[in-house]
Parts: C-alpha cells; structure tokens; sequence
C-alpha cells in the first residue's frame, strides 16, 4: 500500500466537497464460488481500496465531514482464523498504516449508523454492486437492496470520480509497472502464435504472468482467431496459418492498478497481403488518435479523428466510398469500428465504471452521442494532465452485422457491399495502448507491446 499520508490526503480531499454528514464506504467480503469456504479470489472495493488501502474482507470505512474523524469497522482475528490462516497484525495496527487511528468492530457498525441517523445526519453511500452488500446496506439503513442504487449518493459520487480521476505519482508509477507486465503478456501470446495451437494454451500461459507477477488478470483474457466478437471469451479454437489472433489482455498488480492492451498477430508470422492493409489502417488509427490526445481535447474529438482515418483507409480500399468526413457524420464508419475509442484506467480496468459510466466519461460540456458505435464510447469529456486512458481502435468485419445492414441497404452511399462481402471471412484487429495525459500532450505507460508490422512479424509465432 502507499504510505499513510496518502490515505489521510485523499480523505481530507474528499472532505472538502462538503459541509456535512459522512460517508460509509463498504469493502467486500469473500465471495463462495461452489459451497461457502471454496471462495473466489478475493478483490477488495476499488474505492475502498482508494481511501483506505487495506485489502481484506469485512471492513468498513467511515469519513465524517463534520468532526474530521474517521472510523475503520472490523474484526481481529479468532482463534480459528490465526490456525486456518495464520497470525495476522490487529484491526488498530493495521488501521495506521492508512492513518486511522478509530476502529470498532464489524458489530458496532449497524449502532453506530442508526445514531447517525437519529440525529438526522446524512449518510452519503455508493451504488453496491454486489448482493452482499446491497443485502448489508439493506440491514444497516433500512433501504430495500432494489433501491440502494437509486438512493446512492449522486454528490459522493461525483467527489470521488473527481479525485480518482486525476492519477497522482505513485498510482502513475503502478500503472507504469503494471503496464510492463503487460507487455511480457502479450509478447509471449504474440509469440505463441503458431499453427496448431490451442487458444486456450495460450490464454492460461499469460494469465500465469499476471499471476506470477503478484497479482491476477485485470479482467478475463479475450484471445481468439475469431476477433470480429469484440469480447470474445471463447479460447476453443485451434490456430491456423491464415487467420488472425486477437489477444485483449491485462493484469493487476498487487495493488490493485490494471493494465489493458491489445494486439493482433497473424498465425505463423507473416501477413498476407489484405491483412497487411487493414492492420495499417487500425495502426494509423492508433497513431493518430495517440498523438491527438493532450489536455483540453475531448475524447469524442479524438474518437472521431480515429473513425475518419479508419473511414479514410477504407475508402482508398475501396470497402467505403464518398466523402469521408459525411460517412463519419451519418455513422457509416461503424459497420466496421462499432465501439468507442477507450476508457479511463486505474483501480479498475474500466475505472469507476461501478459509479456510472456516464458521470466518470462525460460531464456537463460533453454528453454521450447516440449514434451506433459512438454510443459505446465509454470515455468522451474534455482530458486534464494525470488522466490515464486507452486508446483502442479496431476494425472488424462481423458477418451478422453485415447482412443486417446489406439487407437494409443502410447507408449504401458509403459503403461498398459487394466488396465487403469479400471480406466477411476476414475476423477483426484491434490496437490497444495506455495513455497517461500529460501537460502538453500524453506518453504511453509502461513498455509498448511490439505494434509496427515489422515487430509484429519478429515476434509471432516464434514460439
């Protein structure tokens, strides 16, 4: 964890949006995967995480805004945990390390609260996400757990997303480091890349260096030959020379900071030539979009800029037709890039995402479009200096989408059916960097994963 005063700074940060109440910040408990010890892996609240840095169950965290105090809520250890699990420091000598010096046990939480609320203060909450605590917030303030994220508290949320979206120096330096764990990741998956392959061997490969690294995957490995499925979780496949292999990847360290990357690499190492040319494109995209993004930008703006490169690579191919900057206004773009750009990065891989992706990604000058691809875009509002974000753009020949649209005859003036449907075979790439936002433009985190054709063609299926 970092050091004590971080934790003091963030919550006396938070303090200062406002004049009263308190907030009442869960952690998560262990959570049973087929009977009631056999848990999952345990991940701690990312915001718990954030203001109180302790990373095991059945805590709570308290921040008053009016006395300055606040309060951790949890247990020590009974006997039968220091034998199943060993001896652990106290609830009070652990509570120091992130500069609290009032803790009560877990039992004395529900009290605690119904006095605050006897007195008619107001207790600021975050939409739980989770059954246990929705359950839990249910018993300690009476709101039925199908209404706790309605009654979530909109001024909390916004605090938080506020501070946690300027990334300071040690959570840059974990993104840095994360980011580099990546990179091994995706080498070695690029490398893997060779005929007869199983998907899913190289899918448990990497998720061994994000383990071995301390950590877990920061979310479930996407690798497959069938990348025109964005998420595609399925690792069935056996590799072929011919095909494509899309690998979506990322790690967490052992504080919790994610990194998230994507590369393409063909099979057996070398392009073809049609390859060859859509990959330009998606790294043109990438490039550009890269060197675009610096403060006071929008995201939307670089999201745009990166559909108009890949509207204009598609156009010099013939796939699209017209004129390019009409083809992005009307969405024509989206048949083939129909997500957004990227997303914020930090605790979580879609950071802050659980407080309500339109209130971490846009604010009141920029509002989400309702265009199809561009809807999807997670990340849109205006970049500060200490944002970190992903720049992912992708390009994807999906058959169902295809047909769809074909037999519509939807926007028709731009797009070229009969040549697409020579493609329908094709799969997808997607190009996947992280950003950090800086003073006069951004830099890349960590180590970037090889990206020109070259690299890439070094790399692949060396292994």
């Amino acid at each position: 964890m970092f050091n004590s005063e971080v934790y003091k700074r963030r919550r006396t940060e938070l303090r200062k949006s406002f004049k009263s109440g308190l907030a009442l910040i869960l952690g998560n408990s262990e959570a049973s995967m087929n009977y009631p010890s056999n848990t999952y892996h345990f991940r701690q609240d990312s915001n718990f995480l954030y203001f109180f840095g302790l990373d095991f169950p059945d805590l709570a965290g308290i921040v008053d805004f009016e006395t300055g105090n606040d309060i951790l809520f949890g247990d020590d250890l009974t006997i039968d945990d220091i034998i199943w699990m060993g001896d652990q420091p106290s609830i009070r000598d652990r509570a120091l390390l992130v500069g609290v010096e009032n803790t009560r046990p877990q039992a004395k939480l529900a009290e605690y609260l119904a006095e605050a609320i006897k007195k008619g203060r107001q207790i600021h909450f975050l939409p739980p996400y989770r059954g246990e605590n929705k359950m839990y917030l249910e018993s300690l303030l009476g709101i039925p757990a199908a209404k706790a994220k309605e009654n979530a508290s909109n001024q909390l949320i916004r605090a938080i997303i506020a501070l946690r979206s300027i990334k300071d120096s040690g959570e840059i330096a974990e993104l840095d480091k994360i980011a580099n764990v990546g990179y091994e990741m995706h080498v070695k998956a690029m490398r893997m890349a060779r005929e007869g392959r199983w998907e899913q061997t190289i899918a448990g490969t990497i998720e061994g260096i994000a383990l071995a690294n301390g950590g877990m995957t920061s979310f479930p490995v996407i690798l497959s030959q069938n990348g025109q499925i964005l998420h595609n979780h399925d690792h069935s496949q056996t590799l072929k020379n011919g095909r494509l292999m899309l690998c979506d990847a990322g790690a967490e360290s052992i504080m919790r900071y994610a990194s998230d990357h994507t590369r393409t690499s063909p099979v057996g190492g070398k392009f073809t030539t049609r390859q060859r040319e859509i990959y330009e494109i998606v790294l043109n995209a990438n490039n550009g979009a890269m060197n675009a993004t610096k403060p006071g930008i929008t995201y939307q703006e670089v999201h745009l800029l990166a559909a108009r490169v890949i509207a204009q690579g598609l156009t010099d191919l013939g796939i699209m037709k017209g004129n390019v900057d009409e083809a992005v206004k009307a969405g024509a773009h989206a048949l083939f890039f129909p997500h957004g750009l990227g997303h914020m990065i930090g605790l979580d891989v879609h950071d802050m995402e659980d407080l309500g992706q339109s209130l971490v990604g846009y604010d009141d000058e920029t509002q989400p479009m309702d265009q199809f691809g561009t809807a999807s875009l997670r990340m849109g509002r205006k970049l500060q200096p200490g944002f970190a974000i992903t720049n992912e753009p992708g390009l994807y020949f999906i058959p169902a989408l295809i047909d769809m649209w074909k037999k519509d005859n939807k926007l028709s003036q731009f797009i070229n059916y009969n040549v697409v449907e020579t493609y329908k075979d094709f799969g997808g790439i997607r190009l996947e960097d992280m950003l950090l936002v800086t003073d006069d433009g951004c830099r890349i985190l960590g180590k970037r994963p090889p990206i020109s054709i070259a690299e890439v063609e070094s790399n692949a299926g060396t292994e």
